[in-house]
């Protein structure tokens, strides 16, 4: 038989918001996991793609194997996928993996539901290469900070009454509305919050540039006297502002909640949410797809009219977007994130240093087994040979195939093992 378990080498991707040289988590895992990879101290180390995407097709690190990319593998090979999995999905691994190093913020952004995104992909092929959806999940590695989904409303109206120069973007009619609407009207709430926010979006360029240096001034003269600029989120305006002069993506810290996560802590992004990634280290799983409707916070393409038209406009407290991990029942060393969508789910897996042997179990769907710390031995019987796991190994691991781990760290182990449960 063809070995069905096996190392990967994956593909990074240099975007300019990321972490540079060794203080982005990616490359540390890049350079851990195969060390005669040179780290350049002044590159932006931002993603690592662990999977069958076009654009970072992961390399196979076993040349018994004929093919030399793992959706070149799969494509040859799509019962390793799982038999529930290659039917629901093609014969084509649904989700991609990643792990994000964040320095800069990323743009203000939502993915599509499955019906705008093939719409989308019919009408504007250019800007949305395809027609899937792409929910998104991040879990934390480090301290990581970002915009999601819509404030409470009386987070929001505070902010129109303690930032002048929002208001005067928003326009007193909206203003009111908003500050008008009741609890018991959530209908009423979404359709003022999006008349807000659309307002906000569509203003005019110098408009919107002028206001904008007349918060930054303020809040900078108010932070050098020593003032209080929490009233108007003061701290994370001016790092926005100094990543993204003049870029309408600022204002935006005045609508979206701020959630910070702790590592191990997940947020998980269902179509049309809006968010933006501000900073830290995170892994993540989404739907295998490139659509991405962005409005601020970036050089790139945007498309303010759609997202306004497609975001949820339900105001909800940033606690609500922490995605809980459950406890196996199974092994109590396993942590799932099993969102409310079938693309994908990712194990979070800590073995304790008094462990030193451990099964990683068969699952019925192809899975992608990430080292983030600790030292092990694998064996598997679909294994060509022995191989050696450390930090930065990834692994493919074929539907229906487990593999026994011999630790060898003094601190146990860690690792995300994503897979698509059906």
């Amino acid at each position: 038989f063809p070995p069905a378990v096996f190392p990967l080498s994956c593909v990074v991707q240099n975007y300019a918001w990321g972490k540079v040289g060794l203080e982005s988590e990616v490359a540390k895992l890049v350079a851990s996991g195969d060390p005669l990879v040179q780290i350049q101290p002044d590159q932006p180390y931002a993603e690592l793609w662990m999977g069958t995407h076009p654009r970072g097709d992961a390399l196979i690190r076993d040349n018994r194997i004929p093919q030399k990319t793992l959706g070149q593998w799969i494509a040859d090979n799509p019962a390793c996928l799982g038999a529930k999995v290659k039917d629901a999905f093609q014969g084509h691994l649904p989700f991609l993996f990643k792990v994000l190093s964040v320095d800069t913020a990323l743009s203000v952004q939502a993915h599509p539901n499955k019906e705008l995104a093939a719409k989308l992909h019919a009408q504007f092929p250019e800007h949305y290469p395809d027609a899937n959806h792409k929910p998104e999940m991040a879990i934390a590695l480090t301290c990581f900070e970002g915009l999601c989904g819509f404030r409470p409303v009386e987070e929001i109206v505070s902010f129109l009454q303690n930032v002048p120069e929002l208001r005067a973007l928003i326009g007193e009619v909206a203003a009111e509305q908003l500050e008008r609407s009741g609890s018991d009207d959530p209908r009423g709430v979404s359709a003022a919050l999006r008349v807000c926010f659309t307002r906000l979006m569509k203003s005019e360029k110098k408009f919107f540039v002028d206001q904008l240096n007349m918060l930054v001034k303020r809040i900078s003269q108010e932070a050098a006297e020593g003032k209080d600029t929490s009233g108007s989120n003061g701290d994370l305006l001016l790092r926005l502002h100094s990543q993204y002069p003049g870029d309408i993506g600022c204002f935006t810290i005045y609508f979206l909640n701020v959630v910070r996560l702790e590592a191990g802590e997940a947020l998980f992004l269902g179509a049309n949410e809006p968010h933006a990634y501000l900073h830290g280290d995170c892994v993540e799983i989404m739907a295998c797809s490139d659509n991405t409707v962005r409005a601020g916070l970036t050089p790139k393409f945007i498309d303010v009219l759609t997202l306004c038209e497609m975001l949820n406009y339900t105001p909800a407290p940033s606690s609500s977007k922490i995605f809980p991990a459950a406890q196996s029942q199974l092994d109590p060393y396993v942590y799932l994130y099993d969102p409310p969508v079938p693309d994908f789910a990712i194990l979070r897996i800590e073995i304790p240093a008094s462990i030193k042997l451990y099964l990683i179990s068969a699952m019925d769907s192809a899975s992608i087994l990430l080292v983030i710390q600790g030292t092990a031995v694998g064996t598997s019987t679909a294994a060509a040979s022995e191989m050696s796991l450390h930090r930065g190994s990834v692994l493919f691991i074929s539907a229906n195939e487990s593999i026994s781990l011999h630790l060898s760290s003094p601190d146990g182990m860690l690792l995300f093992r994503a897979c698509c449960l059906l």
